[in-house]
This record gives C-alpha cells, structure tokens and sequence, in this order.
C-alpha cells in the first residue's frame, strides 16, 4: 500500500474549518491546487428518519467527515441519489405528492417483488431487490425540499463556503421503482443496456398520457420528444424543490447504447454508416429541446463508460457539437471501469479523449468510494483499500491552447454512503490524504508520453467521410488495450491545440514522445508533424495508412500495399518481454477491428530505416513497426505502428481480449517500441496471460511520478530511460543491463529525481535528516559504481542553492562534486560516481 506521510494522515483528521481559517492554514500548506468545487453524492438512506432535526444531525456528520478536504475547495456540493429520475418525471407540482425513492438493496423493477423469496436463492440483487433496513421512512417531495435546505444551510454554517445541491436522472431500471419507464412508457426505453428495452434514450418520443404532471397538467400529447417533456419536468422539479443543478447518470444525452461496445450504427459485426447523420442530429437535438425548456439550471453529466471515438462511431455521438452548443454542461468524467473490472486502459483512454477539447476550461474527476445500491464499497472491497484509481487518473493532464497542463477543476465522490445507509469514518479518514497528495503532485507539465488526440479529425471524417467510421472505432480501442499492457500514457492535448501551439513556436512538447494517428494528407497536422520530427522530436505513428500522403509516406519510409489481414507469424526485432513460459508466435489481425488488414512494407532499403516487427503469411510478408532516424532530422525520429487491435466481440458491454497464450498481442508493441526511442519497460513474469502492470509517468515540479497498479504482485518490472535508470526516491534497486528492477505494490504512486547509467549494482535512494538550517531537503544514492548520475531539481531552486557531495558524512559539509548542467537547463549530471552521492537545496 502506498505510503504516506504523518503530516499528510493528521492533515486528512483535521477539523473542518471556515473561509477565514483556510487564508491562514493554506499558506503553510503549499502546493494544493484547491477545486472550483467538490462534490459529496449520496443517497437518502442515511436520512433514516423523517425527522428535521434528524436530517441536521445527518448534515452535520457528512461536514465533519470530509472537512479537512472540502477547505480546499471553493463551493461544494451535494449529490442527492433520491430515487431514478423517476421523481421527476412523476412530479405533479405538489409537494404533498408522495415520493418513490431509493430505499432498495439490488434491482426493484425485476418480476420478483421486493423483499420476496423466491425458489432460487443463487438470484442476485440484479435480479430482485430488498429494502435497507426493515422499516423504511416515507417522504413526500415537501419532505425532499427539506432535506435539500438542510444541507444546504448546515453546510454553509460549518464551512462558510456556498453550497449547491443537485438532483439526478439515471435512464435505467437501478436504484428505484419506475412505472414510468416501465408501465406506463415503454416506448422511451429503447437502450439494451441491462437487458431488452432497459435504458430510456435521449431521442425517444412519448405516447400520449392523459395523468396531469408539473410541467404538463393537462396530459402529453402523442410523440411529444422526451427532451421537452424531460426539460419542462426538470424546471420545474428542481425550481420548486430548491436544487441548484441536475446531473445525468449513466450515459444520458449521449447516445442510445451507453455501455456497449455497440449501438446505433454498429451492431458488432456490421457499421451503417447511413445511419450516422441522422443519429448525430437526434442526439443533439435532445440537447437543444431540453434547454429550451430548462435552459439556466447547469448540467452535470457522467457520459458513456467508453470513449470519444468509439461513441461516435458506434452510437453516433457528436460529442464535439454538444460540447460547442452552448449547454451549459459540465463534461463527463472518467468512468468507473477500473473499479468494476480493472479495465484502466478504457477508463483512461476514455478520460483523455473527453478533455482533449472542453466545452470552458471545466472538467472532473470522480472517484468511487461507496456503491448505496448494490452491496458493494469500492475502497473497501473492490480496491482493498489501495489508491491506484486515484493515483492514475489524477496523473492525467490536458494540455491546453496556452500550453499549460490542466488538472481537473472538479471533484466527484460516488458515494459518501454505503448501501445500508452507513457512512463509515474510516472512509474519508484513509481516502483523503491520497486526494490530497495526488493534487499536490499533480502534472505541471507534459508527460514523457503524449497522445495527439484526433477530435476534430473523428468528427470530420463521421461527417464527410463515414466509411472511415471503423477507423475511429479502431483507434480509442487501440489505445485502451496498449495502457492495459503497459503503454505509460498520461498526457492528452487535441490536434487543433497542438498545431496552435507549434506554430507559435512553443517547444513544450520536445521533450516528449507524441502519439498520434496518420495524419490527413495536406493538413496543419501533417506539416508540422514533419517539422517536428525533422528538428529532433520523437513520434509515433498508428493505425492505417490508406489516407496518407505521399509526402508523409516519404517521411516513414512506407508504401502501401495489399491489405491483409487474419493470423500471421511474427518476428520480433526489438527487446520483449521475459516470458518464463514460450511467448506465442502467431498473432491475429482482425480487421473489422483493427480498421482494416496490414497494408504496410519499407519503401527503401536505407541505413535510417529499421524494420523492428515482421509478419508473414507463407511468403507474404508486412511490416508493422518501423523505426526512422535520418541524419539530418537532429535526433528525431518517427516509429510507424500499424497497430493491431487483438480483439474480438462476442457479446456483452466491451471487446474480449485474444487468449495471451494463444496470441501475440499487437498492442504490447506500443509499450516495446518505446525502448527503441529510449524509454524501456520491460515485464518479467511467468507467463504471458499474466495481466500486465498499469503505469501512468508524470511530470510534477521537474520531478518524474510513476503512478501505478499491479493486477499481479509477482511482475518484475524494468526500467530504463534516455538518460539511464529511474531510481526511485525511498526504494532500493538492483540494476541488470543497466535498468532498474523494481516488484511494486499493488497500487503506488512514487517519485524520481535521479537517474544512473550505470550496467549493474545496487543502489539505494532515500531522503535523510535535513540536519542545517535553510535546507528543504536532503536525499542519499548508495551504491554508486562509476556510474553517471542525472539529477532533476525542483523548478524553484536556484542553482547557488543546489548543494552535491560526494562520500561525505555528517553535517555533510565536504566533498563536494561539480555537475554539467543540461542545455535545457532541466538537470545536472555528474559523471564518473562511486559511492555515496548526497543532493541536498
């Protein structure tokens, strides 16, 4: 389990404390970004009695409890999980009106009554459900209103901050009863998200209904668009009941299949894409009709569990149109896959491809501590209490037009109550110093790996070119399988941002490697990915290469061939993975998947050019990944990956990885490419369908952050970077041909500031007492043979301040050591070390 500091643990104990108190205590706190706003959700089981005074005692709970988090926040809010969104849609207009809520265990609107029992005891709660506790309270909306000021004004009291609380709306058959979903307008549920007709789509249109409710007393006439009839409720529900905004869950507003691999134009085997135009106008339609009826209240959404490109390729969804359509919304945050299947590729994948554009300079991340419906507390059971889906999704950063790395501005807690109504202390106690430490290093600069987002690029070929449509499914799908085999990506930035900011002139991105797609031929992109390769950087290139120019061809040493696809023989020239039992030979290709079969052989026999991954059919072979370094390009260079995505579909939510010990996986060879510009991360392990470690590498204050998550403890990972081993600040490390070996915990989030070039040895790297005055810090590298060391200080030390000794002991006033500081001015390097080297500023 990670670390972490005393100061940190009493930090997270402390009290809650007021606007005032903060101006004082948060100067000695430095480095803590505070949030625009931190939101607590929760149900209304822990307001288990119908009381006032009880609901204030509730409130007055949940303010001490996370107290020492919310001081770094400028507003904070309350989430209120009160049933479905179905109190919305029944809502009348009286208060008195008596309130259907989430008082449930499992799924309600199943056949099996709640609290039944029946024959077949192995059904789960996804199949029935059960109440809480054995005697339920029961609201009325006037009930709701009450409970909405009582937090409201306790928790402007305690914190002196303001407050807002929001109202939800989830599209499916979870939390609550839904006769109008499910009795009375079937016709709305047109998604198959948790089985046949379960999920109410955005673009549905409503039969006629004679009941009176707020927004339509005299009834709804017949296929009145579910986005007005939504609005109209909306307004008036949360007008009346004193909610500040509304939060869509599960998807809503953004498309029909909002789990599903599949949807609206891609039914798994085959895309339509004549479907898509009329689908991206329906969806967006929803939004324009429902602010038309609802038009101030802000909007907070949850998105898909995918991402960008596999939403609109799949469903049909404009994310780039609803983000510039003045809605007023907030973007959705990451999704919740890493807790419920560990699948961290999608998640961050997913996350990236929603903030490389933003609709303002807003976005959040969300964080899954308890689960009030289904018998589940994520940071108790599912993540036994470690913090990797904290620590690698708050190690993402967007790059913005202005070139500075953006962290969320917004922070999300699902829930703060359990789902017995409980709200265990212990929770915030352990989760809070974690969200703080992941704040306080939080990217301020990219990351050693950057992903040139394609947004605009999705959109327009959905648009004009929509036979391009399997492309764009391909591409995020590639990208979420190469993170889930180790590809260390955490920074995004989009393609319009990236050719802003090349052609201004800023070098931001020279010490990174871009990733990114083929480029369109004659585009901004195109050129300026040529200009940069051809003053120093480092690209890498994936996907098909149909649309490239010839111009680009040129720059990869590539031409086109026929496309083939299926299973193939691979040859490996480039360093793999240390496999105890044979790695598989034969990789498959699919191309439905994979946007199209391997069209790819060197153009030139040259002395630039590598062919580092051969495939072959009998004697027809393809070349898949190809590395050039011409002379004249100043050190840069471009690695083409054709990028097999090795995946099937077969059903259910999301793609199936191919049998690890049946297939090569395509996508490792993002990760194994990597050593040959420099960066190695090789994994030794028994055998190959042991699940490779997450990693996402961070820049924070000139120091690197690794941030990760082992599915299995038993991966030794290994290391070894541009300027030699990574030795991680608090560890010791054995280096083999010259990389640093490290067995990690399950999650960790940990830093360095050195590397060693250096074959072999033990090193040993911790800080140590600061023993003078003035000084802030002081850390020991033991072990040092001959070796070269690189030191990255922090930005705001002065060099006069830097202080290097070599051998040296207590106070560690002598031997001091002259290092060569880097062009850049980013680190030292001393050479020719052994023994013990102490850094002290």
């Amino acid at each position: 389990m990670i670390r972490l500091s005393a100061f940190i643990i009493l930090l997270a104990m402390s009290a809650c404390v007021s606007n005032e108190s903060d101006k004082v205590i948060l100067k000695k706190d430095l480095g803590v970004k505070r949030f625009n706003n931190i939101t607590l959700e929760l149900s209304l089981k822990p307001f288990k009695k119908n009381d006032p005074a009880y609901f204030k005692a509730v409130s007055q709970e949940i303010f001490t409890q996370w107290g020492s988090l919310l001081r770094h926040a400028d507003t904070i809010s309350l989430m209120l999980w009160t049933a479905d969104g179905s109190e919305i849609l029944d809502y009348s207009g009286s208060l008195d009106q008596s309130l259907e809520w989430a008082r449930y265990i499992g799924n309600p609107n199943t056949k099996h009554e709640v609290n039944s029992s029946p024959d077949d005891e192995n059904l789960s709660v996804h199949h029935r459900a059960f109440t809480y506790m054995d005697d339920t309270p029961e609201f009325s909306y006037g009930d709701l209103k009450k409970i909405v000021n009582s937090l409201k004004t306790t928790g402007e009291k305690m914190t002196g901050k303001p407050v807002r609380v929001g109202a939800t709306f989830d599209p499916g058959p979870e939390f609550a009863k839904s006769p109008f979903k499910y009795q009375k307008h079937p016709e709305i549920c047109m998604g198959a998200t948790m089985g046949a007709k379960t999920f109410v789509c955005c673009y549905s249109t409503l039969n006629e209904d004679k009941s009176s409710y707020a927004g339509f007393p005299n009834g709804i006439e017949q296929d009145t668009p579910f986005g007005t009839f939504f609005g109209k409720q909306s307004q008036h529900f949360l007008t009346d009941l004193g909610f500040d905004y509304l939060w869509l869950s599960n998807g809503f507003g953004f498309g029909m299949e909002t789990w599903s691999a599949t949807g609206a134009i891609f039914d798994g085997e085959k895309f339509y894409p004549e479907k898509i135009q009329d689908t991206r106008e329906k969806i967006v339609n929803f939004w324009t009709l429902f602010r038309a009826e609802c038009p101030d209240f802000r909007i907070e959404t949850r998105g898909t569990n995918l991402s960008t490109g596999i939403d609109l390729a799949a469903d049909g969804v404009d994310l780039k149109s609803i983000y510039n359509g003045g809605y007023n919304l907030l973007p959705p945050p990451n999704s919740p896959w890493a807790a419920l299947n560990g699948d961290f590729g999608l998640e961050l994948a997913g996350y990236m491809s929603r903030i490389a554009e933003l609709p303002d300079n807003r976005y959040l991340f969300r964080y899954y501590t308890h689960d009030p419906w289904w018998v589940n507390s994520p940071w108790m059971d599912r993540y036994g209490r470690e913090a990797h889906d904290i620590y690698l999704p708050m190690a993402v950063t967007t790059i913005n037009a202005s070139g500075e790395a953006k962290s969320p501005t917004h922070l999300n807690f699902l829930t703060i109550d359990d789902s017995y109504g409980n709200m265990l202390v212990q929770v915030p106690d352990e989760v809070i110093p974690h969200i703080l430490q992941a704040r306080r290093k939080s990217p301020d600069q990219p990351g050693p790996i950057v992903w040139v987002y394609p947004f605009d690029e999705y959109h327009e070929w959905a648009s004009s070119q929509p036979e391009r449509l399997p492309e764009i499914y391909y591409g995020d799908w590639f990208i979420r399988q190469s993170i889930n085999e180790g590809f260390p990506l955490n920074t995004v930035v989009s393609t319009n941002k990236f050719v802003q900011l090349a052609k201004s002139g800023n070098k931001l991105f020279n010490r990174s490697t871009l990733v990114t797609i083929v480029p369109n031929a004659g585009s901004e992109l195109e050129s300026q990915l040529i200009d940069f390769v051809q003053d120093g950087g480092q690209l890498i290139i994936y996907g098909p290469t149909t649309y490239a120019s010839k111009d680009f061809l040129a720059l990869m040493n590539i031409k086109p061939v026929e496309a083939i696809s299926g299973a193939f023989k691979i040859s490996l020239n480039i360093k793999s993975d240390l496999i105890t039992n044979n790695t598989p030979s034969i990789m498959n290709h699919p191309s439905d998947m994979s946007g199209g079969g391997i069209e790819t052989r060197v153009a030139t026999g040259s002395a630039d050019t590598k062919v580092l991954v051969q495939v072959s059919q009998g004697q027809t072979k393809r070349d898949v990944v190809i590395l050039r370094q011409h002379p004249d390009w100043n050190g840069g260079a471009v690695c083409y990956v054709r990028g097999t995505n090795s995946v099937t579909y077969k059903g259910g939510h999301l793609l199936t990885p191919d049998d690890p010990d049946q297939y090569f996986s395509g996508n490792s060879l993002m990760r194994l490419t990597l050593a040959e510009l420099g960066y190695s991360i090789q994994y030794v392990k028994q055998k190959e369908s042991l699940k490779d470690p997450i990693t996402c590498i961070s820049r924070h204050d000139n120091a690197f952050f690794f941030a990760g998550y082992l599915p299995n403890l038993t991966v030794e990972q290994r290391l070894k970077f541009p300027l030699g081993a990574p030795i991680i600040i608090g560890w010791e490390t054995e280096l083999k041909d010259g990389a640093a070996t490290y067995r990690f915990p399950k999650s960790f989030f940990e830093e360095t500031r050195f590397f060693v070039d250096q074959q072999s040895g033990m090193i040993s790297c911790f800080d140590i007492p600061l023993a003078t005055k003035g000084t802030r810090r002081r850390i020991q590298l033991k072990g040092l043979e001959n070796a070269k060391v690189s030191f990255y200080p922090p930005k705001s030390v002065s060099p006069d301040s830097i202080k290097v000794v070599l051998n040296s002991t207590y106070p560690f006033g002598k031997g001091a050591v002259e290092g060569r500081r880097s062009t850049d001015g980013d680190y030292y390097t001393y050479e020719n070390v052994t023994g013990d080297l102490i850094v002290s500023w």
